[in-house]
Parts: C-alpha cells; structure tokens; sequence
C-alpha cells in the first residue's frame, strides 16, 4: 500500500475556540487549530453501561474495581460529532500537535484525544503558559510527550471521586434525603462552613469597657484610648475566650460603672506625656497571584465570586492578555521580572525599583510549580490604559488588578516610621489612667504607589493607626484633655466565612487544588448545604445533618488532615513517585488495621436517621430536618387556647431566611409562640361531603380535601378482572384520587379562612367564557399575581379579590389593548453585533423566560451571569455562539405515548 502523500499540513488541538482562534494567528500558514471542546470521554453513569458489563465488577462505578481499578470510559454523546470532525482532519494531516493545557486536566485531554484519534502521524505534546507570539514559538522549540504520571494522578483522582460520591452518597439519601450527595472536597468544604457556625452557635459574649479621649498640645490633637490602670493592663476582646470568660491574667477588667466614674474622675486631671516610642517602619509587597490568591483579592476588591473570577480569567488567557490561570506557583519568568521591573521604572522611577529582583517562596501546602504566577502576558505588559479599548467591564477590571498587582511585586519596600505615645494622669479618685496613641507616617511609598492588598474581616479590636501623624511632643509636656468617655463593648464571635477568606484557608489547609475552589464552592451552593447572606457563607440545616452523618460515620473522609494527605499523594503520582492502581486499591479495600472505604459502608451498623437530622435548640424544643425542610418541635404538652385541645408535639416552620446561629432559644420559643396552627379543619363540603382543611405548607398557606380512603367492602365490590384462561386476577389497587387544593391570598390566613372562602380558591381556575373565536378565557392565581389566560396569551389582572368579580367583558376588554408585556415580538433587542461570521445573520441579545440570551436567529446562548450587557462584546457574542454550535443541539427524550387501549 502506497505511503499517504505529504500535505505540509499541522494539526494543532486545543480545548476552546477562543484559544484556537488566538493560537492561530501565531502559527501562520500550513497549521491548522481545532478546538476539543474540553474533554471527549469520561466514565459514563453505570446504567448507561452495555448490559454484558452491569454485572461484572465494572457495573457498580464504570470501573473495574477487580482489576487494577481500570475505568471504562466512552466518547460522550455530544463529542462524536466533534470526534469524527478531528479524524477526519488528522486524515490529510502529516503531524498532530496536542497543546492543551499544561496542568493534570490538560494532559489527560490531550492523552485521551491520543487514545480516541489513533494517529498514524508523528505526535507531539506543545505547552505554554501564555498564549502571545514569542510564548507559542518557544513551545514549538520546547516539544515533547505525553506525561503518564500526570494522567495518571488525574485518572487517579477521578476514579477516587466516583468512589467516594458513589458509595457515600446513597447512605446520604437513605438516612437525609433524596438527591444529596457527597463528595472528597465538597464534603470537607461544607464541614468547613458548619464547623464555623457550630462556633458562632456556641459562642457567649463578653461586654468590657474602655475609654477615649482628645488630647494636644495648642491646636494640633490626637485621639488616644485608655491601656492600662494603676499599671495593669486593660482587658480587651483579645483577652476573652468563645466562652466569654477572661482568660488573660493580670488586666484589669472595667464594666460600666468602673468605666464610667474613672471618665467623671479625669474630666480635670493634669495629663503628661510618658514616653515617646518611634521606630522604623518597612512593608513588603505580595507576591504575584496564583489561583487562590486571585480568587480571595478579586472578592475583596472587586466583589467577584470565586467562579466568575474565573471565567473572566479564563477569557483574557485565552485571548492572549495574562497567563495561564490555574496555578499555584508565584514564580515569575526571567521574562516578566525583567518586564515589570523595566515597566515600574519608568511609571515609578528608578528609586522604586530594588537592586535585585524579587523572588517569592509558596505559602501553600501541597504548592505545585507547574506554571508561573498570573501575570500580563508577553515579555513586555501592556498598561490597564494600552488595553482599555479591547476589555471593557468586569475583563478591564481583573486584568487592572493581575497588572498593579504584579508590577509591585517587583517593586522597593515602603518606608516610614511608627510613633507611639503613652500619656497619663490621676483621677480624682486615685486611680492612675494611662492612654496610648500610634501612627504611622508613610515617607517613601515605594510599592504602594501601585498597590496596596485587601484584607478579610478578623476579630478583635481594630486599633489600626496607618497613615496617622502624630503630634510632634517630648516625655513631660503637659497635654489638654477634652471628650473623655466611657465606650462599651462586645466581644465577637468568629466570623463567617467569605469566598475569599474560605479559600485562603482551603489553600492554608492544603485541601483540594487551588484550581477546583471555585467550582467546588459554587456546588455547596448549588446543592443547598450553602447560601450566600451578603458575601458570608451560611450552612443550610441539611448541612448540619449531612456533616453530623460523616462525622459519625465517615470520620476520616471528612478530616482535615485526612484529605490533605490524599492530596499529596495525587502530587505524588503525578512527580511519578506512587502508581494510581496500588493507591485506588489501599484506598478502597484497606490494607491490615487500615479499614478501606467498602469496609466502612459494610460494617455502618445501625443509623438513627431522626437523631442525625435533630439539633436540640432550648428546654424542650428540637430542631428537625425533614422531607420538606427544617421546624420546630416541642416535646411538652401545649394547650391550644383557641380550641382547649392538648397538642403533643407542637410545631413551627423556621424561616428560610434565619441563619443557624440566630435560631437562639429565645428566638425558638418566640416562633413556637407564634406559630399558626399547622392544621384546621374548616368544615365538609355539602357538594363532595369531604373534609376541607386549612394548612400552613412549605411554600405557603394553603386548602385542600380530604379524600377518604375505599372501606373494605367497596374494595371487595370492584370489579373482578379475568385471565384469558377464566382464573381472576388479582385486585388491582385503587388509583387515589388527587385532591384539589388552592393557595390562599395574601389577605388570608389558615385562622381566619371560612369554608365558602376555601371551595372558592379549589374551584380555581375559573371559567369567564368565550371569545368570539371560540377560544375560552380563564382566570386563575400564579406565582407573580393574577392573570387571565387564553390559549397562551396571559394578562394580569389588578389584585387577587379580581379573580371572583372580574367579568368575561371586562377580560375582553383587557384582550382587546395591546399586549403590555411578554410580547416579545414587539421588544426590541437588548444590544445588536451585526452578522455572524459563520450564519451570517444578524446577532442580537434578547430578553428570554432564563434571563437575556445571544442568537442569530438559528443558535442560542444565554448570556453568562458573570457579563452584564454593558460589557458584552461582539467577539464576546461570537464566541459564545461559536461555542455552542460547537456542542451541537441538545437531544431532548421525547415522553412516548402509550395507544390507546382497544376496545
């Protein structure tokens, strides 16, 4: 057979378009770049398993846990198409370049694209950490293989995830609730969270007071607080425990009355400087960015989540503006320190530029130097001012920041000096008060001409003094004194935690990759166990059950230690130092008095589901999780005072909007207090003769039936169905019937409704009449009001007492103006970007059902959360497109119709 003939043509494979289209015009003529659209296999769900498979020791995790935990994977179905588009270019190919990215993800793309492509030209692993000019010309020179080890540790830590969700999850939903799951990272985050709140729950404050005053000399005043009484310090928040008892030894600890008549017995007392203390002040920069620390100062100064911090990232590395993003290095190349030295010398001047660059040790556990840190792109930045006019919005903003921030990186230290005053004098009743003062005088700013790093929120007293100048006086001098009062004050408990200052402490930990936090707090999230009050992360109840089960019974999978220590060994089989099959096999079989995790969840022994979900709150009142969410019970005997009846176990819904630690005990005996019945029955309705009830849900106040349950003797006097061979079958069980329900009005309330009042709302929806087609036109209550329907033409109506007055005329009349909102036919679009290159049809945005979306009239694309319309762009629009062309239509199951039964 003929050797194929020579083409000169490359084939280059990436994940994304925007980065093929970037690399592309790098590479020149005779290469072409295709993007994989991320990964084209993975494991499948084990019920999408071939039959021949579902039962051997494949069938449980698409893996085969008998042999050296090899998984099965497949080409998902969205990915064929993109599959046979890259054979079919690697046909007329003489060489296959994978240039993924360079991180454990990105190689085991590329080695999965080798393993489906079987190319039979030379293949050749290209890495960069920027996508510019020179970046991608010395990937060319710098070629080599696929690493094994580091898809070998990837591997690794996706079969590991699979066995943790997959074998700890379904304990979740037998003993929690359905749809719960568990996860190697999330579940140790979510602990995380709830750990912080237990403390806050537990935490007793202490009050504790002090005082301030106005001292100077002629003109010039300061502001000085008092520090120590009759030469014993005074007791601040640092020196009280989570118990709200003081623990330090040796202050004295002022309340209000002491506070109070030490201020009354300095208001004329003779005030002297004690000492002046003045020493040298020197701040350091920070280092350059890695993930971790990106994701913590774009929360802190730009108020970014985690997870749009990264899709803003991932936008300007791909389109050739800053490295590559996920990284845990704050390293920078001979390159860029030579660039961001050269460019603070000539904005700054030479004075603000060291001798010697800067370099930066990690910080973090686990810390792997893979990448550089975040930086501009190129060997020589582009300024905020040179970029402005390509990134707009959200973009222009990080890049700013990834740009100041790494600028003065490589920037002189900040110089100044730190003063000190100790002031005092006698009250009048003989107590000795001394008072302190610090500031800061800043004299060279150095790397704060350029920037200066946020901070989280901490405990304690703030008694930050930068940037305060002092009054220039000598131990002696005699100072006025003026506004000295007594200042009272509470100790705090820990604070929640923020995105920002949660991943610092995951990146402290050495928990999970700096590259997945953002994911992984966007899934608690999503999930339920989180939600976001402000920028603090507050746990759900659920998450107390979730965590209070692992805890239990899944000690070590939720250990802090215990999950760092799997992350150092996946770094372990990516340096090539450990095999994935022998670790996967420790993991899960367990090796002597190492009990592995199939060992555990057979030997789980018996689990109280009702004492997992309880929390007890007061004396006498639990908190419960249950199928519909959290309430409060009470375990004493109540005497309903409207009906006289003797209730045994009372219950009151918990707000969805109160955090756990605000869920006090006097707060669980108010809403006990003020709970509306759960239940009441409102009388038989004359036309059905069924119960009609009054109920306070979930999701709000509502009535329903009753339907009785079929008594013995109308069960036996069904009709009997036969086989075709005379013997009767079985009795079939009777189809219970759906009773109505209606949802009460505002003005209602499950005490005040009456029974006419109840069949009006389950009579609903309401038929007004016809149209003069024939279309019929009802009127009914839905989540945002009233409205009329007919057909799929909605109008809203004015109020909910309009839905039993309102008229078939007077719905005509509404029918007959024009439609005010949702015809979307008559909405201009949001934003218009002129034709796709691809349709070549007009791109607009549009306002949607899901939020405003991108279409060219054959393509649709909601518009991410993270880019408001103001900062879409038309590059930005076709690229979204092209993505999702990429993906090709989503194939939707159709439901299949039963025929109908034959006659």
């Amino acid at each position: 057979m003929p050797s194929k003939a020579k083409t000169g043509k490359k084939l280059v494979i990436v994940e994304s378009p925007a980065k093929s289209k970037t690399i592309a015009k790098y590479l020149g003529e005779g290469f072409i770049v295709e993007a994989s659209i991320g990964h084209i296999r993975d494991l499948p769900q084990p019920s999408d398993l071939p039959a021949e498979l579902k039962k051997t020791s494949v069938g449980k995790f698409a893996v085969d846990i008998e042999n050296d935990f090899k998984p099965y994977y497949v080409v998902s179905p969205d990915k064929k198409k993109k599959v046979a588009e890259l054979k079919a270019q690697l046909k007329d190919a003489d060489a296959l370049y994978l240039a993924t990215d360079g991180d454990r993800e990105g190689e085991a793309i590329a080695w999965h694209l080798l393993e489906v492509l079987k190319p039979k030209v030379p293949v050749y692993r290209m890495t960069f950490g920027e996508i510019t000019k020179e970046a991608i010309h010395r990937a060319m020179d710098n070629l080599r293989d696929v690493d094994s080890a580091l898809v070998d540790a990837q591997e690794t830590r996706r079969i590991l995830d699979r066995l943790y969700g997959y074998e700890i999850s379904p304990v979740l939903w037998r003993k929690v609730a359905r749809g719960l799951s568990a996860g190697r990272v999330q579940s140790v985050v979510t602990r995380m969270v709830v750990d912080r709140e237990r403390e806050r729950m537990a935490f007793k404050s202490a009050s504790y007071w002090d005082l301030t005053g106005q001292f100077g000399t002629g003109s010039a005043t300061f502001k000085a607080k008092l520090a120590a009484v009759d030469g014993a310090k005074v007791a601040s928040g640092r020196d009280f425990n989570d118990d709200g008892v003081l623990t330090s030894a040796n202050v004295v600890h002022l309340n209000e009355e002491l506070a109070t008549s030490l201020a009354a017995g300095l208001e004329n007392a003779d005030f002297r400087v004690r000492s002046v203390d003045t020493k040298p002040y020197t701040r350091r920069p920070a280092a350059p960015f890695t993930t971790s620390t990106l994701q913590q100062e774009a929360g802190r100064k730009l108020r970014f989540s985690s997870k749009s911090t990264m899709q803003i990232a991932q936008r300007l590395y791909e389109n050739g503006y800053i490295t590559y993003m996920r990284t845990d290095s704050s390293a920078l190349s001979d390159e860029a320190l030579t660039a961001a030295r050269r460019q603070a010398s000539e904005l700054y001047g030479p004075e603000y530029v060291p001798q010697s660059p800067r370099v930066y040790a990690n910080k973090a556990a686990n810390a792997q130097e893979a990448h550089e840190a975040i930086r501009p792109a190129g060997d020589s930045f582009r300024t905020p001012a040179q970029v402005a006019n390509h990134l707009s919005g959200d973009a222009f903003r990080l890049y700013e920041l990834i740009w100041k921030r790494t600028i003065a990186s490589q920037m002189a230290d900040a110089k100044g000096s730190t003063a000190t005053i100790r002031l005092g004098a006698v009250a009048a009743d003989g107590r000795d008060a001394e008072f302190s003062a610090s500031g800061t005088v800043i004299t060279f700013p150095g790397f704060l001409a350029a920037y200066e790093e946020g901070k989280d929120e901490s405990r304690g007293d703030d008694d930050s003094d930068e940037a305060r100048r002092l009054p220039n006086v000598a131990k002696d001098d005699s100072l006025t004194a003026s506004e000295i009062v007594a200042v009272g004050h509470e100790t705090s408990p820990p604070p929640r935690y923020t995105e920002a200052s949660l991943t610092a402490e995951l990146e402290k930990r050495g928990i999970g990759r700096p590259s997945t936090y953002a994911s992984t707090i966007s899934t608690i999230q999503d999930r339920g166990y989180v939600r976001k009050q402000g920028s603090a992360l507050v746990p759900s109840w659920i998450a107390f059950s979730v965590i209070r089960l692992l805890e239990q019974h899944f000690t070590d999978y939720v250990d802090y230690e215990f999950t760092a220590d799997m992350e150092g060994d996946l770094d372990k089989i990516a340096n090539g130092q450990a095999v994935g099959a022998a670790w996967l096999k420790h993991f899960y079989y367990g090796e002597d008095a190492d009990p592995g995790l199939l060992s555990i969840v057979n030997n789980l022994g018996e689990i109280d589901a009702r004492e997992i979900n309880s929390v007890p709150i007061a004396e006498g009142i639990t908190l419960r999780v249950g199928k519909f969410g959290p309430y409060l019970e009470s375990s004493i005997p109540t005497v309903d005072p409207k009906t006289g009846e003797v209730v045994e176990a009372a219950r009151a819904n918990v707000p969805e909007d109160l955090a756990p630690d605000e869920l006090t005990a006097a707060k669980a005996v108010e809403l006990m207090e003020t709970a509306a019945p759960e239940e009441r029955v409102l009388g038989t309705d004359p036309h059905t003769g069924h119960t009609i009830v009054a109920k306070n849900g979930r999701y709000g106040a509502y009535v329903t039936e009753i339907i009785p349950e079929m008594t013995e003797e109308q069960l036996a006097n069904q009709p009997v169905e036969y086989y075709k061979n005379g013997k009767p079958k079985p009795p079939k069980k009777p189809v219970k019937a759906k009773p109505r329900t209606g949802s009460l009005f505002k003005s209602m309330s499950v005490d005040t409704i009456t029974l006419d009042e109840a069949i009006q709302l389950m009579s609903l929806p309401r038929v007004l009449g016809e149209d003069a087609e024939g279309n019929p036109i009802t009127v009914q209550n839905g989540r945002f009001g009233p409205y009329l329907k007919k057909g799929t033409d909605s109008r809203s109506i004015g109020s909910e007492e309009e839905i039993f007055t309102i008229t078939l005329e007077q719905a005509l009349e509404i029918y007959s103006q024009p439609k005010q909102r949702g015809a979307r036919a008559a909405v201009p679009p949001l934003a218009e970007f002129g034709p796709d290159p691809v349709s070549e049809k007009n791109i607009v945005v549009k306002e949607g059902r899901f939020g405003p979306y991108i279409t060219d009239g054959v393509t649709n694309i909601t518009v991410p959360r993270a880019t408001s319309l103001e900062e879409l762009t038309r590059e930005q629009a076709i690229e979204l497109l092209a993505e999702k062309r990429a993906k090709g239509p989503v194939k939707r199951t159709a439901t299949a119709r039963k025929a109908p039964a034959k006659k």
